[in-house]
């Protein structure tokens, strides 16, 4: 709430600056005025002045502790990464800035090991922190160094005074400051246009209300991998048809305008081709084979696959272009391949996938190949015709 009203009046920024230490100092009185503890009131218990001490001398590089030691710290740092640059993300686009993750990542390191010396827990850029210090005001990291020196004399002089801070105190800043971050309009947006998105987006939203930033992450990203795995295992492809008076070549769904050639399927794929996926394309493409004869009266005769859009392929995928030439083989159709990318060439030539397939079946665009394959069927039906004319003859 601070939030919007110092974005209606900036003139009140000190409003939110000093809200949440208001808050404080008046949970702390009223608590200790009112023997808050003995009536059920929640507070932060007793704290003992002082700085941490050095822990240097805990160190134990013991083979008995190491493989709990490191697991932890694995499962701890990733999360805490995460975490962290997921946070600086979504705080640097509300403020229109750039963060760089690398940094992040460095930062994060340097204060850990720093924090590992001196009896700290495991440092990150916690949601309720930043929420707090973006309501403030801040704008630099010279804040950090100003609360981290307030920090110091606190516990140095007025540790047990904050005893008394009840947790619903502090429960109400960070409520305060995460309300004035819920970005409605971008949620109703999301709807519109991804409900994908839109169903990430609730996920890490009542995650982190209702259980805990652990658990809004987990949820979110384990969502996004789960939509990248579906992409990957379903990647796009679409059967291509030539604009009229054109020589372009186009989505047939997208351009229904567009014209199917005589005999000749042209399928472009749009994704890499990896043992997940193969299956999948080979399925895609005779799918497409039997769909375009039971609508044609024309005998599909040649296939085309443009491969522009493909940027990688593994040896799972050329083992599904050989067989599936195989399989075409017996269909009598001949397969052809359209303008594709250099590392994707190079593995087929590694893999005598060129060979296999013949390298006068490699086109650079689409129209050349059309043309090549009008003249081979051209070819083949005069050769028809002057087979079928010798028999006349000799009948």
């Amino acid at each position: 709430m601070c939030f919007l009203q110092r974005q209606r009046k900036p003139n009140l920024f000190w409003v939110s600056a000093i809200s949440p230490m208001a808050v404080v100092a008046v949970g702390c009185l009223y608590a200790y005025l009112g023997h808050g503890e003995q009536h059920g009131i929640a507070i932060v218990g007793d704290l003992k002045k002082g700085l941490n001490p050095s822990s240097i001398h805990y160190l134990n590089f013991d083979s008995r502790y190491l493989p709990a030691t490191i697991r932890a710290g694995v499962v701890t740092g990733l999360i805490s990464m995460v975490e962290g640059i997921a946070i600086g993300r979504s705080f640097a686009i509300i403020k229109n800035e750039q963060i760089d993750g690398n940094k992040e990542m460095i930062a994060y390191g340097f204060m850990n090991i720093i924090g590992s010396l001196t009896s700290c827990y495991l440092t990150t850029g916690p949601f309720s922190k930043t929420a707090v210090n973006v309501n403030s005001g801040c704008k630099t990291p010279m804040a950090n160094v100003v609360q981290g020196f307030c920090m110091m004399l606190t516990l140095l002089f007025l540790a047990p005074i904050f005893s008394y801070t009840p947790l619903v105190a502090l429960a109400a800043i960070i409520m305060s400051a995460m309300l004035g971050l819920i970005n409605y309009e971008e949620m109703y947006h999301l709807y519109k246009v991804d409900k994908f998105d839109f169903a990430i987006c609730m996920a890490a939203f009542f995650g982190v209300s209702f259980g805990s930033m652990d658990i809004g992450l987990l949820l979110s990203v384990g969502l996004s991998l789960l939509r990248a795995l579906l992409y990957v295992a379903r990647p796009a492809a679409c059967k291509l048809g030539r604009l009229p008076n054109t020589s372009l070549y186009r989505d047939t769904e997208q351009y229904p305008e567009t014209m199917s050639l005589e005999g000749i399927l042209v399928l472009q794929l749009g994704s890499p081709v990896y043992f997940a996926n193969c299956s999948y394309i080979r399925e895609r493409i005779l799918r497409y084979i039997n769909e375009e004869d039971a609508v044609t009266v024309y005998r599909t005769e040649h296939i085309l696959l443009d491969l522009s859009g493909v940027a990688s392929i593994d040896m799972s995928g050329i083992d599904t272009f050989i067989e599936l030439i195989r399989v075409l083989k017996g269909k009598h159709i001949k397969l052809g391949i359209v303008n594709p990318r250099i590392e994707v060439l190079e593995k087929m030539a590694l893999a005598k996938f060129v060979d296999v397939l013949g390298k006068q079946a490699f086109y650079l665009s689409i129209e050349e190949a059309i043309q090549s394959c009008r003249f081979t069927m051209d070819t083949s039906t005069k050769e028809e015709a002057l087979g079928s004319s010798k028999t006349e003859d000799v009948v």
